[in-house]
């Protein structure tokens, strides 16, 4: 079981992400949708299922949006009313700055923890207003439901600049979070960087390390690669230069996110840090979704 898994701190992990459909979907597509998830989802060899809450970021960056910010049903319910046929954990993420106490405490109250993790997400930028301040939804959950196994975001690249994500992680662990999941990752160096600044500060403090799931995503198109970067993710200028002019964009960023996956658990498992791999697609195009399911082939063997 994931839960016990992560409570035990192993290596290995492997879970798969998705965006539930768009919020104006009819009850019919989205049934259909669902339905296809979870044909494809139930034969996956995977520890569990993420599912995402979008929130609008144009407060981060004043680069205009390569697709249109369109609001999505709702993960938790999305879950439990259409994907509860699937015999595997929920990871369900909240954007807690959308929320108000009583709406948060509600999922909190509803969250069964047998069969849900959770993923607080803060901010995308100070300047954006919230209802909630991530410190304030800890609280919460610590008070409502402090059996709900939490996890957080953790942003690798952020270390190549900052040099204290390591210490933002920690950080995160006093107020309950007990596994990370990153953003997406082509960067291996900075990943790199800020699991061994993790290793050596929990080293020397005798801190336990939980585990770290680093995302991997398929590239399907310089469209996709755009909003990658407007995503934040970090593209050594090399890497960007290889992909744009390759003759399949998708296979070699397949190739490519496997072995950055390779790299980053050759140089974990040798210090003994606990990580994972957690496999999406940020496009929804069936060719960049059906990549992702081969790169978590991939990734499994």
């Amino acid at each position: 079981m994931l839960v016990d898994k992560i409570k035990k701190c192993e290596s290995g992990i492997i879970v798969y992400g998705i965006t539930p459909p768009k919020k104006d979907t009819s009850p019919e597509k989205i049934a259909e949708i669902a339905a296809r998830q979870i044909e494809r989802l139930d034969s996956l060899q995977v520890d569990g299922l993420i599912l995402y809450d979008i929130q609008d970021e144009k407060s981060r960056t004043a680069v205009e949006r390569p697709f249109p910010f369109i609001e999505t049903l709702d993960a938790f319910a999305y879950s439990e009313q259409y994907l509860a046929e699937l015999a595997m954990p929920k990871i369900i993420y909240r954007a807690v700055g959308k929320y108000s106490q009583d709406e948060l405490t509600d999922f909190l109250t509803s969250a069964s923890t047998e069969n849900n993790l959770t993923v607080f997400v803060g901010a995308a930028s100070k300047s954006q207003a919230v209802s909630l301040s991530i410190h304030e939804a800890y609280q919460l959950k610590a008070q409502v439901n402090s059996e709900l196994l939490l996890g957080g975001v953790t942003i690798p690249e952020r270390h190549q600049t900052k040099g204290d994500e390591h210490l933002r992680v920690f950080n995160k662990i006093e107020q309950g979070c007990q596994f990370f999941v990153s953003q997406g990752v082509y960067d291996v160096n900075a990943s790199k960087n800020f699991l061994s600044d993790y290793y050596y500060y929990g080293q020397e403090h005798n801190i336990p390390l939980v585990p770290i799931l680093f995302t991997l995503t398929p590239c399907g198109s310089i469209k996709t690669l755009q909003f990658m970067k407007w995503l934040g993710i970090s593209f050594p200028k090399w890497l960007e230069n290889e992909l744009i002019h390759s003759h399949d964009i998708l296979e070699k960023s397949i190739q490519v996110s496997e072995q950055n996956w390779r790299e980053l658990k050759d140089f974990a498992d040798e210090k003994g840090i606990p990580i994972g791999c957690n496999i999406e697609s940020v496009a929804i195009r069936k060719v960049e979704v059906d990549a992702s399911i081969e790169l978590l082939r991939r990734v499994s063997q």
